[in-house]
């Protein structure tokens, strides 16, 4: 069960200056990478460049092993397309894949020219390790408005990224891995795309914001970002077992318990028998390896471990979640309503002793349903708490920011979710004001958009988001500080954990 709840949640030093070697030519769609030239587009205001390789397809004997060095090509490398999604399951509403050879990135950067370098974005997607892919991202609002390049990657996930056996090296690391090979990528062709290699952001949401924390525990990471933002990503994100009472689960799995996981998987004794496994198969155990691995040459200590004890790279991070973020995760969790009378049954499951002083300071709200209920508490014990808890502990030894998106009236990005009686600001929801989905947003949601546009590419270009709240708070016609951990009740947590 403990899989279970993982698969659920699918619904970041100083920097070395590295001398480029790529550059643009006087076509502003052609660009010289490193490896080869490639052919992009220009779409209003931003070139775009998609499917362009960072790393060799991670396929045969390449299957579970760190990314390799791609072959340069010849000629021009049509980038008119983006990357495709690495292989995985339909999840959430996203269509399944079964590509295996995934280890491409886009760009998108200002279609004016500039005699100054530009700040550069990197976006790890979310998906909870086991979904998502960089090409979900339209990137052309950051890049336009900010002046910057926009760098979306892919990397492995679920079995192909995070599975171990004693028998490969790297066991649990290797999506970890791939970010940082595309991190590598960007140090080395920022400058082609009119970007600035010292002067990188990296930042992600959802499994995107923990690999963020990742990559500032991993001494590997070090000279390939300047900044960091950590979306709905807590180090010290868990969820509800549901295998026995009161048990909560991390996200980060030791690089034993993993391998563990993976001997005998698939009724394979070796390494050799798991790479000729097909795709289609691999997928059946997709969801059993979402966690990534510690103990490993990626990521040598557990990012909580590394967070609590400022092991981590001291690069200005901003660090921030949603006011309502397990309600997109309870009607998943809870498919039907649950009686108000029940109430103290599931809290007691949850939580034990601590059930009727949880059931104190959260009482039921009359409407007949407690999954909304059920779904605060979880919010502010498993997400925005341990936020907090991020925040505080990364500001003892760098600069750190905080927001929270708090809009009850944001759209449902997610197709086919149930009904639910408040979904608010929900898991994922402030994605819609930085990158174009596709939805329409109501005339004061597109003021908190321009707002959140213009504070990234701030925090991008500065470290300074541009606000003095410890946490602002993010809604149409409601921006500026709240008192975070009061309304999440932080302390009440703090007090019986």
């Amino acid at each position: 069960m403990r899989r279970t709840a993982v698969a659920v949640l699918t619904a970041v030093m100083t920097l070395s200056v590295v001398t480029p070697v790529a550059s643009a030519s006087g076509d502003d769609q052609v660009v010289r990478t490193d490896k080869g030239t490639v052919r992009g587009k220009t779409a209003g205001q931003v070139r775009t460049f998609g499917n362009i390789p960072f790393a060799a397809p991670p396929v045969g004997e390449n299957r579970w092993r760190d990314p390799q060095p791609i072959t340069p090509w010849r000629g021009v490398r049509d980038a008119t397309t983006p990357a495709p999604a690495c292989a995985q399951n339909s999840q959430l509403g996203q269509p399944a894949s079964a590509t295996e050879d995934c280890l491409y990135l886009n760009v998108t950067t200002p279609a004016s020219r500039s005699s100054k370098a530009r700040p550069v974005m990197v976006w790890i997607h979310g998906g909870g390790f086991t979904s998502g892919a960089a090409s979900m991202y339209d990137a052309t609002w950051l890049a336009a408005k900010n002046d910057a390049v926009v760098v979306t990657v892919n990397y492995r996930l679920g079995v192909f990224g995070f599975f171990g056996h004693p028998g490969l090296a790297g066991s649990g690391a290797y999506g970890l891995a791939d970010q940082q090979a595309a991190l590598r990528w960007v140090q080395r062709n920022a400058r082609a795309f009119g970007g600035d290699a010292r002067n990188v952001t990296v930042f992600g949401e959802s499994a995107g914001g923990l690999s963020v924390c990742a990559q500032l525990a991993s001494p590997r990471a070090a000279g390939l970002f300047a900044k960091a933002i950590i979306q709905s990503g807590a180090c010290g994100l868990n969820l509800p077992s549901f295998t026995a009472p009161g048990e909560f689960t991390g996200v980060w799995r030791s690089r034993a318990d993993t391998e563990k996981a993976g001997t005998g998987a698939l009724g394979c004794a070796d390494v050799a028998c798991l790479r000729a496994k097909p795709v289609s198969e691999l997928l059946t155990v997709h969801e059993q390896f979402a966690s990534p691995s510690f103990d490993t040459a990626v990521l040598p200590i557990d990012p909580v471990v590394a967070q609590r004890t400022g092991r981590t790279h001291r690069v200005p991070t901003l660090v921030g979640s949603t006011h309502d973020e397990m309600t997109l995760f309870a009607p998943l969790f809870w498919p039907q309503p649950i009686p108000e009378t029940s109430y103290g049954d599931q809290l007691a499951w949850l939580f034990g002793a601590n059930a009727d002083k949880v059931a104190a300071r959260y009482p039921v709200n009359g409407n007949a349903d407690a999954r909304d209920e059920i779904a605060r508490v979880l919010t502010d014990r498993s997400w925005a708490c341990t936020t907090q808890v991020t925040r505080a502990e990364l500001g003892r030894h760098t600069r750190v920011s905080g927001y929270e998106f708090a809009d009850p009236d944001v759209p449902m990005i997610f197709p086919g979710f149930p009904p639910f009686p408040e979904y608010g600001a929900y898991h994922g929801s402030e994605l819609l004001m930085l990158f174009d989905m596709g939805q329409t947003l109501t005339p004061e949601q597109r003021k908190v958009s321009d707002y959140m546009i213009s504070a990234w590419g701030r925090f991008a270009r500065t470290g300074d988001p541009g606000w003095r709240a410890p946490v602002q708070s993010l809604a149409p016609g409601a921006i500026g500080g709240t008192d975070f951990a009061l309304d999440h009740q932080c302390g009440f947590w703090s007090s019986i954990l």
